[in-house]
């Protein structure tokens, strides 16, 4: 008998009132926002700085991952139902799902197997409409930047060639990258080029994640850079009186979500950003919240150890003076022979000799996180394909690191199957082994900041700039904002700027081919290699398979 699929086996969980969820929190149900029977929101009042800084916070990161994923978002979910098994007041805290993976080829982000939250399809698709007021803040503040070049009366004189505020909208969309704008008269507007980024890459997204309060919200709205004047100072989103607004748009969005696993503990969600365009977690104010609610938070950050482990220690962290006790590096056996050579075709072939070469790549990331004061656990995620001899292998290499690896089955057991990965969490949690320092100091400039990333965590020999790096950085050291974190936007399939050079590349540089500007957030985002910030769909997309019946039950949405 075939295994179910992800849908079906969401489709079939016997849901319990959310009511009944978040009494396992302490919450009160007046304090519920509720959507429905499902899901709610809750409100920031019951965030409790002290009890949160006593909570244990657990980090699921990866290797570098195959197009597909390498199921952290499983192994987070399952290692929460684990802890929750093991008599532990766990709860996950996880980023909400873009549209963009859901309708193209990685799918949705709710989990799979049997380690999901739950109501899936909500989840999915739409869910309480955070990114829908994201995106909708957004693109007010386009409006208003354009509205301001065609007004003759109250024009800040800013230069349209200047502006680097795009729109968004969740969906990839390739057609809309480079656009043009304002054809068709003078009614229309000011002709000049524009482009949309995916809604997870928006800076109000960001902003939304690193906030603390909604005064602190409103507050980085404000400081959003927009471009120059034609005298060449500087003009944010405040100058246009758009904070207010854009902060009534996201006065729920702000607000962290609260729903279940498969098994009945509670989920928060919360937040979308991509880890390889932007910061890749979920937001500080979930985080905190989960710390306020429970003994341990599990929490995860999206792709590789290199891109959203990095971001969430050395922006996250730092921002939220948050302090990791563990992190789990999931691994696949499939991805460590894709870091071995075998192509595509080849993943799901046994290959001991491929496993031993590719696990070049998961030694650099334990030695990486290894660099921010933090102690790992390696989560094998458990395949049908997998060979004993294959997990004997990579068990025994992460023991000659003092680094235990633990077969994680959440998958097809759940939390049963978890059990063992929890206590070696627990274990670490309890030696207190952890002792979390970021890898670099703000004071450095930003061009120390990028080459102590490239030359420690990607192993690169030399960084690069490109003209419009250069004249970004000048730009930067202008505004005042050398004190700020960089956020790397790099390809997610390699430690270089290469997606082609797998396993753990030596003698390379990275190219910086310019640097962003996201002052509200507090970052700046160095651009290496070739980057896109609004994906396309892959030649057959996921959405061709989906279905809806005359019931509306939804089939083929992974």
């Amino acid at each position: 008998m075939a295994f179910p699929s992800d849908l079906e086996i969401a489709q079939k969980a016997h849901m319990q009132p959310i009511t009944t969820i978040s009494s396992r929190l302490g919450i009160d149900p007046d304090d519920l926002e509720l959507y429905g029977r499902y899901k709610a929101k809750l409100p920031l009042k019951l965030i409790n700085e002290r009890r949160a800084s006593l909570g244990h916070l657990v980090l699921v990161t990866a290797l570098t991952p195959t197009p597909a994923g390498e199921g952290k978002t499983t192994t987070s979910i399952g290692l929460n139902e684990g802890l929750n098994k093991l008599g532990k007041k766990s709860v996950v805290v996880l980023r909400e799902p873009s549209l963009g993976p859901v309708f193209g080829m990685k799918g949705g982000a709710a989990g799979g197997g049997y380690a999901q939250v739950v109501p899936m399809e909500d989840i999915n698709l739409h869910f309480t409409g955070d990114f829908a007021a994201i995106e909708k803040a957004n693109n007010l503040l386009a409006a208003l930047i354009d509205n301001n070049l065609q007004s003759r009366t109250r024009s800040l004189g800013i230069d349209p060639r200047t502006i680097s505020w795009k729109r968004v909208m969740d969906m990839n969309d390739r057609a809309l990258r480079q656009i043009v704008i304002g054809l068709g008269g003078t009614g229309n507007g000011i002709p000049r080029e524009d482009g949309f980024n995916i809604t997870p890459a928006s800076e109000v997204m960001a902003i939304l994640c690193l906030a603390t309060s909604f005064e602190d919200l409103k507050k980085r709205l404000g400081d959003i850079y927009v471009g120059q004047r034609f005298d060449r100072t500087p003009v944010y989103a405040r100058d246009l009186k758009a904070e207010a607004a854009m902060a009534i748009l996201l006065k729920d969005a702000i607000k962290p979500n609260l729903v279940q696993t498969l098994e009945g503990n509670p989920a928060i969600i919360h937040g979308g950003p991509f880890a390889n365009i932007a910061q890749g977690v979920n937001s500080i104010i979930a985080t905190k919240m989960g710390l306020s609610l429970a003994d341990i938070v599990v929490t995860e950050a999206g792709f590789g150890a290199d891109l959203g482990a990095e971001k969430f220690f050395d922006i996250k962290c730092r921002a939220a003076g948050l302090k990791p006790g563990a992190a789990v590096i999931v691994a696949t056996i499939r991805a460590l022979r894709s870091h071995g050579g075998a192509e595509k075709d080849e993943f799901n072939t046994p290959s001991v000799e491929r496993v031993r070469k590719g696990f070049a790549n998961l030694k650099r990331h334990i030695e990486n996180v290894g660099k921010f004061g933090v102690k790992a656990v390696v989560a094998i995620n458990a395949f049908p394909t997998d060979t004993a001899e294959e997990i004997d292998l990579v068990q025994a290499e992460c023991e000659k690191l003092g680094t235990k690896a633990v077969l994680a089955q959440g998958f097809a057991k759940g939390g049963d199957g978890m059990k063992d990965l929890g206590q070696a969490v627990l274990d670490v949690l309890e030696s207190k082994a952890s002792h979390f320092h970021p890898l670099y100091e703000l004071e450095l400039s930003i061009e120390g900041k990028i080459e102590t990333i490239a030359r420690e965590i990607y192993r690169a020999d030399r960084v690069v700039y490109g003209g419009d790096a250069l004249t970004a950085l000048r730009r930067i050291k202008k505004l005042g904002l050398e004190n700020l974190p960089v956020c790397m936007a790099k390809t997610q399939y390699s430690f270089s700027d290469d997606p082609s050079l797998r396993a753990a590349p030596e003698g390379f540089k990275v190219t910086v081919n310019d640097i962003e500007i996201a002052a509200g957030a507090g970052f700046v985002i160095p651009i290496l290699g070739k980057m896109m910030r609004m994906p396309g769909l892959p030649e057959t997309p996921a959405a061709e398979h989906m279905d809806i019946d005359a019931n509306g039950v939804i089939s083929g949405l992974s």
